[in-house]
């Protein structure tokens, strides 16, 4: 598995709520969860290129 990088990440209160019942919707911890929007937002804008790996992570 590929490091990762520790951010200090500030939310706006309503946005860390919402972003934890998605979580929690999900079955995935709140740090899983804003991996995978950020993932899904650069994806949808181009911006993180396709690759294969473990967990689905980066394919198409």
């Amino acid at each position: 598995m590929a490091e990762r990088k520790p951010y200090l990440l500030r939310l706006d209160p309503e946005v860390f709520e919402a972003l934890q019942r998605w979580a929690d919707d999900e079955l995935r911890s709140l740090n899983g969860q804003i991996e995978f929007a950020l993932r899904r937002a650069l994806k949808d804008v181009g911006r993180l290129k396709e690759k294969g790996g473990a967990g689905g992570r980066g394919k198409k």
